[in-house]
């Protein structure tokens, strides 16, 4: 397995590489397994991991074998294929890299050389090709170039359109909806989330170029929040033809009514379509989804929270649960992002915010570094090099401390955290 690791280490040199020519290539060597999946194919700027946990929950407890597609992922490269709760086993990645790999080889002979996500989107669809019931799979970056867009999914779900990855998908919001808008295909249903009317026109526009059914939120379904004294994320879901449900979720912020909404809609769907979905199982699914490095509880004495908020859109959401929940206690931030994101925005939003303050870095070539964030000098603003020294030095019981930023960072955060509590 460890070759296999400094093999993936050694590609991911190559970077991001859009296109889906090489993707459909590779996928050709192994036998199209992309023709022999039932999968629901999730793409959005944000929203896409809370959406498609709250999905393969609900059908686990339907009685399927579920794989899921997911990234980044925060356990190496066996974190981005899960069959039901646990991540693909190292006996059975490299059984599947065994059968993978000759078609690599024979890329890279042509100068096709397929990056490091294409290789790991090949082995998830030829293992899930065998060894599952449904797929939920979640578009890496954008939709219409990403890797997973070789698949002709039986549901489609665009979560959010906002601003990022823009070296790749574009500075406008139309621009970024018609990547995401890309993942509709000819005759299949797609469930679209509360999208800005720019991003809105976008995507219906393309629905109805390849007469796709849509499922607007808002319009076809719609969910009210329920305020409640214990704090819980409570909410009435509705669709048309469907008796309201009352739901209640352990995940905090608003937004995560509405990925709970997206996904209640698309296994309505999945039951029109001849699946059985034990809806009464449905309320206990979902309050059991609980989404690592989303707004997550990692230490209560002293209490710090953790949240991958990587682009402004995630910062809103991040910000807007913090007031929901936690609006009276005194808060620290820790913040550490890419230095391809659009830091000035995210800390325009973050600062008034935080009593203190604390940008750092990380060990990442894509990671800002000390020197590149001093161009964000404010008076609530300090720097520090070391993030592990600032996470030993949340110790005041009167505080919540609040860690953001990438998710590659809120990573190897968590695990820092973890062991430290051994």
């Amino acid at each position: 397995m460890k070759q296999i690791e400094a093999f993936f280490m050694h590609r991911s040199q190559l970077g991001i590489r859009p296109g889906l020519e090489r993707m459909k290539q590779l996928l050709a060597l192994l036998g199209h397994p992309e023709r022999r999946l039932s999968a629901i194919h999730v793409a959005g700027t944000n929203g896409k991991g809370s959406t498609s946990a709250f999905l393969k929950q609900g059908l686990q407890a339907s009685g399927y074998r579920v794989g899921a597609f997911t990234s980044p992922s925060l356990y190496g490269i066996r974190g981005y294929i899960y069959v039901d709760d646990e991540p693909i086993s190292e006996q059975e990645f490299v059984k599947v890299w065994e059968a993978v790999y000759p078609a690599v080889q024979t890329l890279d002979q042509q100068q096709q050389h397929p990056t490091e996500f294409e290789i790991l989107t090949a082995i998830a669809f030829f293992y899930f090709a065998s060894h599952v019931d449904i797929a939920v799979v979640e578009a890496g970056m954008g939709g219409r170039e990403d890797t997973t867009n070789c698949m002709n999914p039986i549901i489609s779900i665009i979560t959010t359109v906002a601003k990022d990855h823009t070296a790749f998908l574009g500075h406008t919001i139309a621009e970024i909806a018609s990547h995401k808008a890309g993942i509709i295909k000819q005759g299949t249903p797609v469930v679209i989330g509360d999208l800005q009317q720019t991003a809105k026109t976008v995507v219906l526009q393309e629905a109805n170029k390849q007469r796709a059914p849509v499922y607007q939120l808002g319009v076809d379904f719609w969910y009210r929040r329920i305020t409640s004294a214990n704090l819980r994320n409570h909410m009435v879901w509705n669709a048309r033809d469907t008796n309201p449900v009352s739901f209640e979720l352990s995940m905090y912020g608003e937004h995560q009514l509405a990925n709970a909404s997206l996904a209640l809609t698309a296994l309505k769907i999945l039951k029109q379509q001849g699946f059985t979905i034990q809806s009464d199982k449905l309320q206990d699914a979902f309050f059991s989804v609980q989404l690592e490095g989303r707004f997550e509880v990692v230490s209560q004495q002293p209490f710090i929270i953790v949240d991958g908020a990587h682009n402004p859109a995630g910062i809103h959401a991040f910000m807007e649960t913090l007031e929901n929940n936690f609006p009276h206690q005194e808060r620290q931030l820790l913040f550490a992002a890419f230095k391809d994101k659009a830091i000035d925005d995210m800390l325009a939003e973050l600062k008034s915010g935080f009593q203190k303050i604390q940008l750092t870095t990380f060990d990442h070539p894509r990671a800002a570094g000390i020197s590149e964030l001093k161009q964000h000098q404010n008076a609530s603003i300090e720097f520090v090099n070391s993030w592990e020294q600032a996470i030993c030095e949340m110790d005041n019981p009167e505080i919540i401390y609040y860690v953001t930023g990438s998710l590659y960072f809120i990573s190897i955060v968590r695990s820092y955290m973890l062991k430290m509590k051994r």
